[in-house]
């Protein structure tokens, strides 16, 4: 389908990124859809459980959900979306297998990066951002923010916004009152009100996520316990560990190392749509480069998130501020003298997390919570 400059598209399918955090960030593009195609109709592709994470959003009409792996999985997804006849498909997605379902869906107008050999799936495709041949250091917000400019016909992120003065942010593109959003369905708010009271929690409360999917990325289990008798004895809060199922076995190790007693979410059977209002009205919450970092920062909650061999300029986020201007967010990293030329990535070892000290941590939880304000008492 050629590109007018004045074509909006009618009905339209947003295939949404694989992870927790990356459909978080993708939600300021979404909302400016949304506010732009007013009488469209938006649908949503997205993995088993993401569901959760949008369960009652304004931000689309409808969410399909599809099994990404098996034989037959690129054509049934395809099957799902094709009885909506979606005449243009947007792919936060970069994968060959995504553009492929929008194709095989007969949606005409398939709009996203030219990556990983898809090109010639796409009908509208889009240089990504890219300096001496590699991809450029980009805050994924803004990259997904692109993605919208190119489908309303507006004018596009200019990349040199992204120059490195600091090894923990970079400026960003998006508007200032742009922000990351998610719902909370009554279903989400009961079943957290079910684990609250299992937890027997009437207290303010801490929520620790020492999770991730890369080991690397994880804090030491016996920094997390010591945080975690800290936070209970130096301001009585109740400490609330969160993680997926898998992660129990880990969540408990650090429960056995601590003197006090924090509770598993996990072992209470939480839920991610659950998680979300847990966050809203936790007082703070620590963790490693994960998901529920960006969950908690949709939220507003004070948030001090610990980087290590992952740069954290890549995902650079806009967060709430406190009475005083200053972030909700505290970004530690594991070498702070690390030049802003210089990626993490390409320094495991000099950028491994064990290097953020127990110290600095307990450091930041005084100045955040010199700054917040209890939920409970809003």
């Amino acid at each position: 389908m050629a590109r007018t400059e004045n074509y909006k598209p009618l009905r339209l399918l947003l295939v949404l990124p694989s992870w927790v955090g990356d459909i978080t960030m993708a939600t300021p593009a979404m909302r400016r859809i949304r506010a732009a195609l007013p009488g469209a109709f938006i649908g949503a592709l997205l993995r088993p459980g993401m569901d959760q994470l949008l369960a009652g959003t304004d931000l689309v009409d409808e969410l399909h959900v599809y099994q990404p792996h098996g034989m037959m999985a690129t054509k049934k997804a395809a099957a799902k979306v094709r009885p909506r006849n979606y005449d243009t498909a947007l792919l936060f997605t970069n994968s060959f297998s995504t553009a492929l379902i929008t194709r095989i869906a007969f949606i005409h107008r398939r709009i996203g990066y030219d990556r990983d050999t898809r090109g010639l799936l796409l009908s509208d495709r889009i240089a990504p951002p890219k300096e001496h041949k590699a991809f450029k250091l980009t805050p994924a917000v803004d990259y997904y923010w692109n993605l919208a400019s190119r489908l309303l016909n507006e004018p596009g992120v200019d990349w040199t916004i992204h120059t490195p003065t600091s090894c923990t942010e970079l400026p960003l593109a998006l508007p200032s009152d742009a922000r990351l959003e998610l719902p909370i369905s009554d279903a989400d708010r009961n079943k957290a009100n079910e684990t609250l009271a299992a937890a027997k929690i009437s207290s303010p409360y801490a929520v620790l996520n020492p999770g991730g999917n890369n080991p690397a990325k994880r804090w030491p289990t016996d920094r997390f316990a010591a945080l975690a008798d800290h936070l209970h004895r130096a301001h009585k809060l109740r400490v609330l560990i969160n993680g997926s199922p898998a992660e129990s076995e880990l969540i408990d190790n650090i429960i056995a190392r601590s003197q006090t007693t924090p509770i598993s979410l996990p072992r209470l059977g939480n839920t991610l749509g659950a998680l979300k209002p847990i966050l809203a009205g936790a007082r703070i919450m620590i963790t490693n480069d994960t998901g529920p970092r960006h969950i908690a920062a949709a939220f507003g909650c004070p948030l001090i998130t610990l980087f290590g061999p992952t740069d954290p300029r890549w995902t650079t986020i806009p967060v709430a501020r406190f009475p005083d201007g200053s972030p909700t967010e505290t970004i530690l990293v594991a070498d702070p003298t690390l030049p802003p030329s210089e990626s993490a990535n390409d320094h495991p070892e000099r950028c491994a997390i064990e290097h953020i000290a127990q110290q600095s941590v307990h450091q930041a939880v005084e100045s955040l919570l010199s700054r917040s304000v209890d939920p409970s008492t809003n």
